[in-house]
Order: C-alpha cells, then sequence, then structure tokens
C-alpha cells in the first residue's frame, strides 16, 4: 500500500477512534463497562481513548462504532487530510420530528427497495449518492 493510501487510513482510524471515545465521555461509561457494553477488551478502549489506534484496524473501529449505535459517515478525498469520519446522526432527538404518511411511505418504499438491492447495487448507490452530496458541498463553495 503505497504512503497516501496509509494516511487516509491512518486518518480515518484516529477519526472514527475520536468519535467511539467521545461516545464513551456522553455516556459516561467507564473502560469496563464500555468493554462489556461494546464486547471488546478493556486495553483495546484504552488505547482507543488514548489515541493509539495504529495498531488497531479500521474494520475493528467500525464494527466498535456499529456497535455504539453511532452512524458514521466515512469521507476520502484526492490527499489524507480531506479524510474523516463524521457522525450522520448523534443519536435520538430530544423531540419527536412532524412526519408526515408520505415520508413514512418513502420511507418504506426506499428501505423495502434497498433489502432488495445486492450488496454491489447498494455499495454503487451509495457511490452516487456520495458523488450527488460532494457535487452540491462544491457548489454551494462556488456559489460564496
Amino acid at each position: 500500500m503505497n504512503t497516501a493510501d496509509m494516511s487516509t487510513i491512518q486518518a480515518l482510524r484516529g477519526d472514527v477512534a475520536l468519535q467511539i471515545a467521545r461516545f464513551l465521555e456522553r455516556r459516561q461509561l467507564s473502560q469496563a463497562a464500555a468493554s462489556k457494553l461494546l464486547q471488546v477488551p478493556q486495553p483495546t478502549l484504552s488505547k482507543i481513548v488514548n489515541g493509539r489506534v495504529s495498531e488497531l484496524s479500521l474494520e475493528l473501529l467500525i464494527r466498535i462504532a456499529v456497535r455504539a449505535g453511532l452512524h458514521l459517515v466515512l469521507q476520502t478525498g484526492a490527499a489524507a487530510e480531506e479524510a474523516g469520519a463524521f457522525l450522520s446522526s448523534s443519536g435520538p432527538v430530544a423531540h419527536t420530528p412532524t412526519r408526515s404518511r408520505l415520508a413514512d411511505e418513502a420511507r418504506h418504499a426506499l428501505l423495502a427497495t434497498a433489502r432488495d438491492m445486492t450488496p454491489e447495487q447498494r455499495l454503487n448507490a451509495h457511490v452516487k449518492h456520495s458523488e450527488l452530496v460532494t457535487s452540491l458541498h462544491h457548489a454551494g463553495r462556488r456559489s460564496r
């Protein structure tokens, strides 16, 4: 693997670990309690909390984030500095949002379609979505 790839992966590792550490802080969990909750050895959590993640795989960190219920968005870019992991949702909202029957029907139809897709189709759909979001982001920057 080349240096740019490794730098990107290391940046993602660091950001995912940071999101996990923030989760533990918000929940005010001890490392022992978090270890049980997330099904991870306590020394591994210590590495995550202290940012020593170079020897942990990105896959392991993502599995831990999933167990924590974190909704992460991973972003890469042309340079390693553009890579990051962001929360797409910080968890349950304090208030119940107003929902419409039309929005519920659309959500159910989308979920049904996603269940019927192959992993490759889901990946392609995600790539297209990411490209659209990136285009919108860049268009917003140009309009400022």
